[in-house]
């Protein structure tokens, strides 16, 4: 028999499609600040699948991506439930931001608080009314800034089930990345269910590539846990990527690269260069590893330390 699923009080029977406003708080001028959730529920036992983005509210291709799928009424369970969230952080959204006005990362913020900032109180709320019913978990991001992160997965390898799935995805790279201390994954980690990150694109931006990439490994992963049908591609075998490192400006200028983002390099390859302003010096950026580019920092003007080239490591 399938569990039951109550959000915000109401009950989605097996079989039932809904969508539930989620109120969290409100603007300083009253207006409500509601999260529509979206269930889809098939009579036939099964998985629980969590989808969701926005979590970052200057994060839009995970947004675009879940919207699609919804739009073309892709996340109808044969079996279990699908439960898409396109945007949980609405005050970021609204603010083109990262963060809630109060300055504080939801995604830095979990378990959550009832009484605590802002940030703790989108957490609390999630962990309460969504968290308990979710098997597995997509959560899909960016590149903060002007930081573009070329489509992959990042995962934990010593977490059971965890590095299959991610092959499942069967997106370009997946990293094993490190849990951070009140981030969502680590209380999926805690919990013992399974918990994806996606990351693909930069902020503020709606990049086709990201989007195509991340509908493909999310219907992949619903495919293979029998929630859904017919996956989009499986043949795809991704880099597996165990170490990572940034390669940053030694000195403040002008950054300029052609470098490909996702391509392999060697160690001594010149990435990148740095200028004055004024046509007085120049100097080369080079690779300290042989390795892949995961990611590119656009931004061309930097400061000394900044990071501008993201390599992974096989």
């Amino acid at each position: 028999m399938p569990k039951q699923i109550i959000i915000s009080g109401i009950d989605v029977a097996p079989g039932e499609s809904k969508q539930v406003n989620l109120n969290i708080a409100s603007l300083p001028s009253r207006t409500p600040i509601d999260i529509p959730v979206n269930i889809f529920r098939s009579e036939e036992d099964g998985p629980t699948v969590l989808l969701m983005a926005g979590m970052h509210g200057d994060e839009l291709n995970g947004v675009e991506a879940i919207r699609q799928m919804i739009a073309k009424k892709m996340l109808k369970p044969k079996k279990g439930s699908i439960i898409a969230i396109p945007l949980l952080n609405v005050y970021g959204f609204l603010h083109f931001s990262r963060q809630v006005p109060d300055g504080k990362d939801v995604n830095r913020s979990f378990p959550g608080s009832k009484t605590g900032s802002l940030a703790s109180r989108v957490a609390y709320c999630f962990m309460k009314e969504i968290f308990p019913h979710v098997d597995y978990a997509i959560d899909f991001h960016t590149g903060g800034g002007s930081i573009s992160n070329y489509p992959q997965i990042r995962c934990s390898f010593d977490v059971p089930k965890v590095k299959e799935l991610a092959s499942v995805f069967a997106t370009h790279f997946v990293m094993n990345a490190k849990l951070r201390d009140k981030s969502l994954r680590k209380e999926f980690t805690k919990s013992k269910k399974v918990m994806l990150v996606y990351e693909g694109g930069e902020a503020l931006r709606l990049q086709e590539f990201a989007v195509k990439s991340a509908i493909r490994g999310a219907m992949n992963v619903l495919s293979f846990l029998s929630v859904i049908d017919k996956a989009q591609n499986t043949d795809n075998k991704p880099i597996i990527i165990n170490e990572d490192l940034w390669i940053r400006a030694r000195s403040a200028g002008l950054f300029r690269t052609d470098i490909r983002n996702g391509s392999r390099i060697k160690k001594g390859d010149i990435i990148g260069s740095i200028t004055d302003p004024y046509g007085e010096y120049k100097t080369s950026v080079k690779s300290s590893h042989d390795g892949y580019i995961v990611a590119v920092n656009h931004q061309p003007v930097v400061n000394q330390g900044d990071a501008l080239i993201h390599i992974g490591i096989e």
